[in-house]
C-alpha cells in the first residue's frame, strides 16, 4: 500500500518495525536498540563531519586471478547492488574537526568478502594513516576471505596484518568497529590487531559460524555464544557502543591516543 511505513517484527524485540523511526534511530530499533545492518555511505552522514569525506582508492576493481568460471558476473551484481566497486569504502575525514583515515566494510557486496582489492584498499588506508601520522578508523563485517579468488584471498591476510605492523611501528591509533558480522579471515587477521577494539551491539564476532562450530564439537554453544556482549566478557572486544555514541567515543579515543608533540619531532 502506497504510504506504507510498517514492516514485520523486530528482530529484536517483535514490535512491529516503522521504518521511518528506525531510520531516524541511525537504523537502529527505538524499542529495543536493535542494530539494522548499515552501508558505508550511511555510516559517513553520522560519522564523519559534514561535506570532509574525501574517498581514496576509489578506482580500484576486482579481476579474476583465478579465472573461476562465472566471477564477472558475480561481481558486475554485487556492484550493482550494492552501488560500491568492491566491499569496502576509503577515504579520508573529519570527526570532531579531527582528520582521520576511516574504511568501512558493505555485506552487501558479495557478504563483505575480502578479495585482492578489499585486501588492497583496506592495507592503502593503514599505510596511508602510518606515513601522515593520522588516526585509522575502520569499520568492518564481513563473511571472510573471498573464496572466488582462490589464495590470492588468503594472502590479503597477511597483507593487512602487515599494514596494520607498520601502523604500531609509526605510533599511529588504529581503532577498529565491528559489525554484524565480522567473521573468517578478516577477524583473523586486521580486524583483532587495533589499539582499541569497539563492537556494535549483539554483532556477530568470530571465525567460523556457531552451526559449523557446533557441528564439528557435537556439543550445544552457550546463549548469546559469538556475540559482541560474549566478546567482550571474553576479553576479545574492549567497548560496546551503540551509533548514536560512536561518533564521540571516536573523538574522544582520538583525542587519548594522540600522538606527543615531542614524539612528533624525533
Amino acid at each position: 500500500m502506497p504510504g506504507k511505513t510498517k514492516d514485520a517484527g523486530c528482530p529484536g524485540c517483535g514490535i512491529p518495525e516503522d521504518r521511518d523511526a528506525i531510520k531516524a534511530a541511525l537504523k537502529t530499533c527505538p524499542a529495543c536498540g536493535y542494530h539494522y545492518r548499515m552501508e558505508p555511505r550511511e555510516r559517513i552522514s553520522y560519522l564523519a563531519d559534514e561535506g570532509s569525506f574525501e574517498e581514496f582508492s576509489e578506482n580500484l576493481r576486482s579481476l579474476n586471478p583465478i579465472d573461476l568460471v562465472g566471477y564477472e558476473e558475480k561481481l558486475s551484481e554485487a556492484e550493482a547492488k550494492a552501488q560500491m566497486k568492491d566491499a569496502v569504502l576509503t577515504g579520508t575525514c573529519r570527526i570532531d574537526g579531527k582528520p582521520v583515515v576511516l574504511g568501512l566494510m558493505s555485506f552487501n557486496f558479495m557478504g563483505g568478502s575480502m578479495g585482492s582489492v578489499v585486501g588492497e584498499k583496506v592495507s592503502r588506508a593503514m599505510l596511508k594513516g602510518a606515513a601522515e601520522k593520522l588516526p585509522v578508523v575502520i569499520y568492518t563485517t564481513s563473511g571472510g576471505a573471498r573464496m572466488q579468488e582462490g589464495i590470492f584471498s588468503l594472502m590479503q591476510m597477511a597483507k593487512t596484518s602487515g599494514a596494520a605492523a607498520e601502523l604500531d611501528k609509526a605510533g599511529v591509533p588504529f581503532f577498529i568497529v565491528l559489525c554484524d558480522p565480522t567473521t573468517g579471515g578478516v577477524t583473523a587477521s586486521f580486524a583483532m590487531l587495533a589499539d582499541i577494539t569497539i563492537a556494535e551491539p549483539g554483532a556477530l564476532i568470530g571465525f567460523a559460524g556457531p552451526r559449523v562450530i557446533e557441528g564439528t564439537i557435537r556439543q550445544t554453544l552457550p546463549k548469546g555464544f559469538q556475540r559482541a556482549e560474549f566478546q567482550q566478557e571474553k576479553g576479545f572486544v574492549d567497548i560496546i557502543a551503540s551509533r548514536q555514541n560512536q561518533r564521540g567515543l571516536l573523538s574522544t579515543l582520538i583525542d587519548l591516543h594522540k600522538v606527543p608533540a615531542k614524539a612528533e619531532a624525533k
